[in-house]
């Protein structure tokens, strides 16, 4: 039984370990000027610079609860807005799969 509890609480502990590291990774990639460039349309926690053309980043789990809504959203956000402004990342290969994830494990966690 303590074994058990060990062996759940590292599995934890590597887990917890392994969303902070995405939502780092994901921070970056929605950072970087060349990559995600989210702030140049809106503004997010520990960005500078950021632009107010879009919507703030922020209350994000209660605005998609379900991720998967949030992935489709930065995937192809046309589906649901045909006249949006915001570049369909996953559609237009500007992000690849992997980068889509992290991006939204960090936007989601905002």
């Amino acid at each position: 039984m303590i074994i058990k509890s060990l062996l759940a609480g590292a599995v934890l502990a590597a887990s917890t370990m392994a969303t902070a590291d995405a939502v780092e990774q994901g921070k970056a990639i929605a950072f970087d000027r060349k990559k995600g460039n989210c702030l140049t349309c809106h503004q997010m926690e520990g960005g500078t610079l950021a632009g107010n053309w879009g919507p703030p980043i922020m209350a994000m789990k209660a605005r998609y609860p379900n991720k998967a809504d949030l992935r489709e959203q930065i995937w192809d956000p046309t589906k649901r807005n045909p006249m949006t402004s915001m570049p369909p990342f996953g559609r237009n290969g500007i992000l690849t799969e992997e980068e889509i994830d992290l991006v939204v494990e960090f936007v989601h966690s905002l």
